[in-house]
């Protein structure tokens, strides 16, 4: 997903984009627990991922009160 992307979302659909990634993110860290993981810079993806959703979810949160 690209920040382009993740902007044209309402927050309804950017918190179930975060949920999906939060999960992944569980399952990425229990593959790499147990030996598992063989795409290891999916985790990084990941995290990234996940920061920028939360970024655009602040970010139209804090439009929406200045409005």
């Amino acid at each position: 997903m690209k920040a382009e992307d993740a902007k044209g979302m309402t927050p309804d659909q950017l918190s179930e984009e975060l949920v999906k990634l939060k999960k992944e993110q569980f399952n990425l860290r229990f593959q790499q627990a147990t030996g598992q993981l063989e795409n290891t810079a999916r985790v990084r993806q990941v995290r990234r991922q996940i920061a920028l959703v939360k970024t655009i979810i602040n970010d139209k949160a804090r439009q929406q009160a200045q409005a």
